[in-house]
């Protein structure tokens, strides 16, 4: 990025532009006006004091051993120059001469005394007075040069006084504001419109890239954003391949090893009717538990492809709850009986309605009473009924086993329960799970 381009160096400009513009506030404000203005114009010859006693004393001495009439001639040429001045000059007999303007209480003939006071109203309060000698000797008389002192003071600049100027500086500032609301204004705009392009995801569920303008410190942050955008494009698409790649090898699976489990379980119940020695049957009986678990794996492995793929067709339709579980128990119940579990079934005296897929919800049901048996083998108990939690109804499941914390013998990769979960959100229900070490509870409950 250039260093021009750059948001910063803009606005050191526009403090440095105004640093520089206000201390000329007064000259730009009071140039004109003294162009314009005659009296101002006059009053500006009289400010420097220093250059008129230097004039003076430079037109005394050329005035050296001039006639009385040269001398009134260049005082008349230089009381045009001068007008608001007083001018006059005392030859070396003390004898007032030309005096333009006239006035009364300077004397015609000077003494000491008068000379004297002279000085004396000239000092401090009195006007600015410039005394030369002609030609620098006090043998051919002296010149005088008057002007009011207020004439050589500095121009007023006081806001009270001039109410122009108050409003002339407060234009200024407020052009000082403007432009800096202008130049923040824009970067808010572009900020704002930025902020709008990553809070809003589009098709993809990623959001758009922003259109690059400028390249200064907002446009760098757009251009790493659209980078961004483009490795999460990347990553999302190569990771909608490797879950597609992942599903149809599940799949491929699951249909590759039906048909050797099937083979296997007709071998078994071959064997069933073949004499075998009491260990020869406990290893067939094994044989034939782990196929049907492995059968069970597949069949859950399958669904939950299905399930994250959005394929698994979902009816959802007003369903008696107590009714569906209960006859999931009755199912179950030889299951449970051959086991030596306890089981507790308490139901409330109203029905339990809601909106869900009879089968999906059943086969939630079946993976949860399965999960029982397999790990919750110790504890002898299942419990299925319903209590009031935070307000709503909840299907309460539960065991005395040892926690879903402690191993199992048994314990799989945990793709059952991921089912339920599955299935529970699309259904628009929900699960929470308390485990311990003596026992787990699992509620069902719609969201809110």
């Amino acid at each position: 990025m250039k260093i021009r381009q750059s948001l910063l160096m803009k606005y050191l400009l526009i403090i440095t532009g105004a640093l520089i513009l206000w201390p000329l506030v007064l000259p730009i404000y009071y140039i004109p006006k003294e162009f314009l203005d005659k009296e101002i114009k006059q009053k500006i010859m009289y400010l420097d004091t220093e250059k008129l006693e230097q004039m003076w004393h430079r037109e005394a001495s050329k005035l050296n051993g001039a006639t009385p009439e040269k001398i009134n001639k260049r005082l008349q040429t230089l009381k045009e120059q001068y007008s608001m001045a007083t001018m006059f000059w005392v030859d070396a007999d003390g004898n007032t001469k030309l005096m333009s303007p006239n006035q009364i209480n300077i004397p015609n003939q000077w003494t000491l005394q008068d000379s004297v006071e002279f000085m004396k109203k000239s000092v401090g309060t009195g006007p600015f007075t410039i005394v030369s000698y002609i030609g620098g000797d006090s043998n051919q008389g002296f010149m005088v040069f008057q002007v009011p002192r207020s004439l050589t003071e500095p121009l007023s600049a006081s806001a009270i006084d001039d109410m122009y100027l108050l409003v002339f500086a407060f234009l200024v500032f407020a052009l000082f504001l403007f432009i800096s609301w202008l130049f923040f204004s824009k970067i808010r705009r572009r900020l704002v419109q930025l902020q709008t392009a990553m809070t809003e995801a589009g098709e993809t569920g990623i959001p758009d890239k922003v259109a690059i303008s400028k390249i200064d410190e907002i446009g760098q942050l757009g251009q790493a954003f659209n980078h961004m955008i483009d490795e999460l494009t990347k990553s999302r698409k190569r990771e909608q391949e490797e879950e597609a790649l992942r599903k149809q090898l599940i799949a491929n699976i699951s249909h590759d090893l039906r048909t050797p489990l099937t083979t296997i379980r007709g071998h078994a119940y071959s064997l069933q009717k073949e004499s075998l020695s009491p260990k020869g049957e406990e290893s067939l009986h094994l044989i034939e538990s782990k196929v049907d678990m492995l059968s069970q794996l597949l069949d859950n492995l399958l669904s939950y492809t299905l399930l994250s793929a959005g394929k698994y067709t979902i009816k959802q339709k007003e369903t008696d709850m107590m009714r569906l579980i209960r006859a999931s128990l009755v199912s179950w119940y030889p299951v449970f009986e051959k086991e030596g579990f306890e089981v507790d079934v308490r139901w409330p005296e109203k029905g339990l309605v809601w909106n869900v897929d009879p089968q999906w919800f059943t086969r939630i049901i079946d993976n949860l009473f399965q999960n029982v048996v397999r790990h919750a083998k110790s504890g002898r108990y299942v419990g299925v009924h319903t209590e009031e939690k935070e307000g709503r109804n909840v299907v309460v499941i539960e065991d005395r086993g040892p926690g879903m914390n402690n191993g199992s013998h048994e314990k799989g990769a945990g793709i059952g329960l991921s089912i339920v979960s599955l299935m529970l959100k699309e259904m628009n229900l929900d699960w929470t799970i308390e485990s311990s070490s003596s026992g787990t509870r699992i509620y069902l409950h719609e969201k809110n």
